[in-house]
């Protein structure tokens, strides 16, 4: 009776029905009554008590009560119950050593099941398909592509490589690392396939960036009659994310709807939050939030992830606080991958510590994902130093924290330190990927390195054999571009294999502004609206070429475009930290307490600027008025504000850091460098692009941005 309960999930009667049976029947359990009931328990403390009641009647060293018990610790996290229970155990059978072997899997000890495997080998114990199982799962885990294609190997010579539960495993190990054709020709010979098997090669494609493949297995397994479950509905909401498909989007929300598979897992409807938030439906994603029946700390974690993701950032703090109200929910080392860039994108330097101190506590501190998000923060928190201490203390094997630190010094306008930087992650054997090349060619790009950048882009297709994507080609377009090559830009993207996206020919419009090209940049601006006529982003840039030329007409024309669309531009704004308060500015800003004294700070530092030759360039007014008026305008520069309350807030002669989401403005670009001489101050800009570090008069960009 209790193992029919077991095997048709019905726990909780499983425990009550062997409770009766201790309490009532008067007869004594066996070996036989444990196993099932070890497995029943949902809770240590259950797992505990019936631990006892094994020990009172003698049956633990019995071999298969013994390895449920290890399968009972394992399952709850105490993988040092496990192994002490088995390195006691006076006898091992198969099942023993793949009840350790799977314990150490389930805990992510991938390298521990491997050693256990070593073990049993030298006990002469040979693996069985369970075992076989369980380690190319450890395999795929640990990224030991080596061992994984020995038990590959071992699987073949014994006969097991038609086994459905070793085909899936194989499936799913090739798939991770990113051995699609591996995973591809094991699924075509498999003779009998179930819905695991669909879901393993469906996943396989939609991990791996193939999300059009992924979708047309999808319908051939509908085509076969098969029906998904709630773990092909999760592969298939992250499909049609990838694929930007809003309307099959809704249609699976409505399937899971139906089925009700939301009460079913958690897993499944953080899938679908996920899906809107990628989707950019993050009001949707809210909605599907808070609908959830159970909420566990992924649930939020998404959450946060999404409105980072989508340029809120001030949502996604908001979120965290939430989240901290409810005691129950414990933060992981997802939440602080999430909450990281939201802190980076506002530059809340001095909260964003504060998540260092927590994951220092939490001994996360390490983790390359949470390390690299911090690497990031600082860096783009103006703190390069601070970055550098963190990249050199957390592990640096893969080539994601190796991306982060190269990408700082690109933005930072450090474009030989990045270099050698990529140098020194060749030299310690670590593989680029295609991350690592956006980076790089974004560093060459800030720092006016053509022909490295070119030779970089070469590199990356010949010897690295990566193929670039549209990031790759819209560095390659700004690199040429910044650096003045306007035509030899323009026929790098005529001469591009695939489609320009927006980002492409909008940094070919971004350079026609820099060098004040109005022709080309009319032609840019054509082929950007075909792609992207929503971004008002790109009316702007080209209103400002026109504005630049005194082309006033051609202003108009280009305001009045986007005002018929309904677009209307976004507002500069700048923010800065004091006291752990983030005050954000916006042009013009008249509403802050201390508007008067920074209007008055603003013009004593204009008065002095004047006396050591400052002269307001109007150019960057982009209004047709007086010349007074101008001034008064770029004197009401959102980061000329917040500049200014930066100085009557915090002790002379500390260093101030501004964030502006906009690109900094010309002639505050100018203004910028004689405030540091007038206060002795150093004042970091980041703005839209990069960063801008002035001090003594001089910029880190040399000018060059």
């Amino acid at each position: 009776m209790v193992s029919a309960y077991v095997r048709s999930g019905h726990f909780r009667e499983a425990i009550d029905c062997f409770s009766q049976f201790l309490l009532t029947s008067g007869l004594r359990p066996d070996f036989y009554t444990f196993p099932p009931v070890l497995k029943a328990c949902q809770n240590l403390v259950d797992g505990k008590r019936i631990h006892c009641q094994i020990l009172k009647l003698g049956f633990e060293w019995d071999v298969f009560v013994a390895a449920s018990l290890v399968h009972l610790y394992s399952r709850f996290g105490f993988v040092g119950i496990a192994c002490r229970l088995f390195d006691e155990m006076p006898i091992r059978d198969v099942g023993s050593w793949n009840a350790m072997i799977s314990g150490f899997c389930q805990n992510g000890n991938a390298a521990d099941a491997l050693d256990v495997l070593i073990e049993m080998r030298s006990d002469g114990v040979k693996m069985d398909r369970v075992t076989a199982t369980s380690l190319l799962t450890a395999c795929a885990q640990s990224g030991d592509i080596l061992s994984g294609m020995l038990i590959h190997l071992y699987v073949i010579k014994h006969g097991l490589d038609f086994d459905l539960l070793i085909c899936n495993a194989l499936i799913n190990m090739y798939s991770k690392f990113g051995s699609l054709g591996h995973a591809r020709r094991i699924f075509d010979q498999m003779d009998i396939r179930d819905l695991v098997s669909w879901n393993s090669i469906i996943a396989a494609y939609e991990q791996n960036d193939d999300p059009m493949t992924a979708l047309g297995l999808f319908y051939s397994m509908q085509l076969l009659g098969i029906q998904p479950d709630f773990l092909t509905l999760v592969s298939l909401a992250s499909i049609l994310a990838q694929l930007s498909d809003a309307a099959k989007s809704r249609s699976v929300h409505g399937f899971i709807l139906r089925r009700d598979f939301f009460v079913q897992d958690v897993v499944i409807g953080n899938a679908v939050v996920d899906m809107y938030a990628k989707l950019g439906a993050i009001y949707s994603a809210r909605t599907v939030f808070e609908g959830l029946p159970i909420k566990d700390v992924i649930s939020w974690n998404t959450l946060i992830t999404g409105y980072a993701q989508n340029g809120l950032a001030s949502e996604a703090i908001e979120v965290y606080r939430m989240m901290q109200e409810y005691k129950e929910i414990i933060p992981n080392h997802g939440t602080w991958v999430s909450i990281l860039p939201a802190y980076t994108s506002v530059g809340a330097l001095q909260q964003g510590m504060k998540i260092h101190g927590r994951v220092i506590k939490n001994c996360l501190d390490l983790d390359v994902f949470v390390g690299t998000c911090l690497i990031d923060m600082y860096a783009k928190c103006g703190r390069l130093d601070d970055a550098l201490l963190l990249f050199s203390q957390v592990p640096r094997k893969s080539a994601i924290p190796w991306n982060a630190v190269i990408s700082s010094h690109g933005v930072h306008g450090h474009g030989e330190k990045a270099l050698k930087l990529f140098k020194d992650m060749l030299d310690e054997g670590v593989k680029p990927d295609h991350v690592t090349f956006v980076s790089l060619l974004s560093a060459c790009s800030h720092s006016g390195l053509v022909d490295e950048g070119q030779s970089y882009f070469h590199m990356m297709q010949e010897q690295y054999r990566i193929k670039p994507n549209l990031k790759h080609y819209g560095c390659m377009v700004d690199l040429l571009g910044r650096a003045g090559h306007l035509n030899k830009a323009y026929s790098f993207i005529d001469n591009m294999p695939v489609r320009p996206d927006a980002s492409v020919w909008g940094a070919l419009l971004g350079a026609c502004r820099i060098h004040g090209n109005v022709d080309l940049g009319r032609i840019a601006s054509e082929r950007l609206f075909e792609v992207d006529s929503e971004n008002v982003g790109y009316y702007v840039l080209l209103s400002n070429i026109y504005a630049n030329s005194g082309k006033w007409e051609g202003v108009e024309k280009v305001r009045s475009l986007a005002r018929n669309r309904g677009l209307s531009k976004t507002p500069g704004w700048s923010s800065i930290e004091v006291n752990n308060n983030v005050d954000v500015f916006y042009t013009a800003n008249q509403s802050h307490p201390k508007c008067q004294e920074i209007y008055q700070k603003l013009s004593d530092l204009t008065a002095k600027m004047k006396s050591l030759g400052y002269v307001p360039d109007f150019s960057f007014v982009l209004q047709d008025v007086e010349d007074d008026e101008k001034e008064h305008i770029l004197n009401s520069h959102s980061e000329r504000l917040a500049i200014a309350f930066g100085l009557i807030s915090t002790p002379p002669k500390t260093p101030i850091r501004i964030f502006k989401n906009l690109r900094v403005c010309g002639d505050c670009h100018n203004a910028t460098k004689f405030i540091s001489v007038i206060t002795e101050r150093e004042i970091i800009v980041r703005d839209s692009n990069r960063f801008h570090h002035f001090k003594d008069g001089a910029c880190s960009c040399g000018d060059y941005w």
